[in-house]
């Protein structure tokens, strides 16, 4: 171990752990730490300049400040034409059979042919075996695997073994699905029977109608102080939503026992008083009615799920993908979600959206999480997804900070519309039998929490839990969670409403801690926790500090490189998409501290390591906060990166305090 600097890490030499503790900075023991690195002045912390040189190539404006040259769409056609059609986009037919005669569409093919050329200027094998040459599988990527030595020659690749690398997963899309949807001609009966029946039928006039004139998405540019108008709602006096002339009045309809709806005696009632036109016999005029409702399961009737104790681990954006879902089960997290998806981009059949509902067999209590700014996109979506995906719950995001989907009026843009809330949970909860939960922050503006007096109404509504993240839109990730509030929200909720806190859980004494000052609610959701140490898990359940080794920390994204190319892919493509998305979690598990290291047991989530030494050369690496190490991580594992190579944290910002996660 190498000897410490007197204060290393620029602080005061003599300074006390309450010191460091009180300035949000890691108390690390004054033999571990050391000045911090110097860099260039093109570089900075936390990854986002750490490759500045390789900016500097590109003309990226925040290294040499040029402008790349903006491309028209006939060139940008052009030059993916000639990336198809050259040597290194080989066709998938004739890389898994090696024969070139067994692709189907023969000379008229856009792809490679030719394997000896493509073989001559492959990339050398990656040590380690191919994750799918086992068991008597058969590798479906053929010669493009980057683990071709390692297959088993005498096994022959046939075309049906097409899809034995996703058999293993889950909610995959279909080909005719994503045609249909592509066409438009998938339809939606439940969804636009529920919207008709609430006088919700999803058109430009009927959503300015429902919004009201003070439902504005507000700028996040707009100052502490300013004056927002925000509707009210109470118990008994909600604004109705406005019909069109001849539409049935949802809040005038009432349900039998059996769960159907009967409007007859009112139609009748307005018919004697010359406000429907009786031109149609009283049989014909029930059933079109009939015709057009739902009938509407009441709670109990709903399939639940008893969150209370278990271990729930956020839908986080990028960097909570299938393989890292399958780490964190693999500690022991009970409840897994998927990334956040948009609902426009999955009626519109995108599979890069869809391939985030994906669920691997492993996670037994599994939801998605969706995230839309108006009824009819939201419940045509959950039908969608009910319909064709195997989940347990599905989740509504109404808290997401993103400034791209909040000016869409979507995420934490519904706080400020407790009526467009109340329509998208009534509409959507109204066609499933499944759980429908919602995820929420305390409000839009600091100081300005609202959530306490919409808990018991978001219930009604239809949402079977409801998770809330103890700060508001402006914080983002600053400042830390406001746990006495999701305390005041959980006494707030009927016995029924399954409360799940979130926000800073990052040892089994936050988790203690929380769950005994608010007995009330269910349970805890883990998010960048699960992200710095995806032990916590384990720690949570075994009741303990584990003072994990750097092996077994190197053992762990081990295994998400192996999950990652089962995911992603062993060819070329899989191999850099699996480094990419280990970057992103790397840029997160620099911060976690060793407990041995510490004056302070436990670390808490704000605070910020210094430079320190580790306890070994691997530890020392991966405490780095340079992205220049992140990468040096990644060819340990997956080879040397590409020439040109580059890369800086999707979120752009520090992970302190702005996440980009729902």
């Amino acid at each position: 171990m190498a000897t410490a600097v007197e204060g290393g890490g620029g602080e005061a030499p003599h300074r006390s752990p309450e010191e460091l503790v009180a300035k949000a900075i890691a108390p690390v023991k004054p033999q571990y730490l050391r000045p911090p690195p110097v860099r260039s002045s093109g570089d900075s912390t936390g990854g986002d300049g750490d490759v500045g040189k390789e900016k500097e190539k590109t003309g990226d404006a925040a290294g040499s400040g040029l402008v790349k040259e903006k491309k028209s769409k006939r060139q940008l056609k052009r030059e993916r034409k000639q990336q198809v059609q050259s040597v290194a986009n080989m066709c998938t037919e004739v890389a898994r059979t090696g024969n070139v005669d067994s692709c189907p569409f023969g000379s008229k093919c856009r792809f490679n042919h030719d394997l000896e050329t493509y073989l001559a200027q492959k990339p050398a094998d990656l040590e380690g075996t191919c994750p799918f040459d086992s068991e008597e599988k058969v590798c479906p990527y053929g010669v493009t695997c980057r683990f071709l030595g390692t297959h088993k020659q005498n096994l022959i690749i046939q075309s049906q073994d097409l899809q034995r690398r996703k058999s293993h997963e889950i909610n995959n899309l279909d080909k005719d699905l994503q045609k249909s949807l592509w066409k438009g001609k998938v339809k939606f009966p439940n969804a636009e029977a529920q919207l008709k029946l609430l006088g919700l039928k999803g058109g430009k006039k009927e959503r300015l109608e429902t919004d009201g004139e003070q439902d504005e998405i507000k700028d996040e540019s707009v100052k502490e102080g300013d004056k927002v108008e925000e509707e009210s709602i109470t118990d008994d006096e909600s604004r109705p939503l406005k019909k069109s002339k001849n539409e049935v009045d949802a809040e005038s309809t009432h349900e039998t026992n059996n769960g159907t709806c009967c409007v007859e005696e009112d139609c009748e009632n307005e018919i004697a008083e010359g406000k429907i036109e009786n031109n149609s016999p009283k049989d014909s005029l029930k059933s079109s009615f009939k015709v057009d409702i739902v009938p509407k399961l009441q709670l109990r009737e709903k399939k639940l799920i008893d969150f209370r104790g278990k271990l729930y681990l956020a839908p986080l954006t990028t960097v909570g993908n299938l393989p890292f879902r399958r780490v964190c089960k693999g500690f022991g997290a009970d409840v897994t979600c998927g990334e956040m998806a948009m609902c426009t981009n999955l009626l519109q059949g995108q599979a890069s959206e869809w391939a985030l509902l994906r669920r691997h067999p492993s996670e037994d209590l599994f939801g998605v999480q969706i995230c839309g700014s108006y009824p009819d996109t939201v419940t045509r979506t959950v039908e969608l997804v009910d319909s064709n995906c195997s989940v347990d719950f599905i989740d509504i995001n109404m808290g997401c900070p993103i400034d791209v989907v909040v000016n869409r009026g979507a995420g934490s843009a519904l706080l400020t519309k407790p009526m467009r809330m109340k329509s998208v949970i009534q509409a959507a909860s109204g066609i499933i039998d499944r759980p429908l939960t919602v995820k929420v922050r305390t409000g839009y503006f600091e100081g300005r929490n609202r959530i306490d007096s919409l808990v018991a109404d978001i219930y009604s509504w239809g949402a079977s839990a409801l998770t809330i993240h103890g700060r508001s839109r402006q914080q983002r990730y600053s400042k830390l969670a406001d746990w006495d509030y999701i305390s005041k929200c959980s006494n707030n909720a009927p016995e029924e409403l399954n409360v799940i806190g979130n926000g800073d859980v990052f040892s089994y004494c936050d988790w203690n801690k929380h769950m005994s000052q608010c007995p009330k609610m269910s349970a805890c959701m883990i998010a960048r926790g699960a992200l710095i140490k995806p032990w916590l898990f384990t720690e949570i359940k075994e009741q303990r500090h584990w003072d994990i080794t750097s092996g077994e920390r190197f053992n762990i994204l081990k295994d998400f490189v192996r999950f990652g190319l089962e995911h992603w892919g062993s060819d070329n493509k899989g191999v850099e998409t699996t480094r990419h998305f280990l970057l992103e979690w790397l840029s997160y598990t620099y911060r976690y501290v060793p407990i041995g290291l510490l004056d302070v047991v436990p670390q808490r989530l704000n605070w910020r390591p210094p430079s320190y030494y580790g306890r070994d050369d691997l530890e020392t690496l991966m405490a780095s906060d340079s992205a220049a190490d992140w990468i040096r991580i990644s060819e340990m594992l997956l080879g040397k990166v590409p020439e040109g190579f580059t890369f800086a944290p999707k979120h752009k910002s520090n992970a302190y305090d702005r996440a980009e996660n729902g």
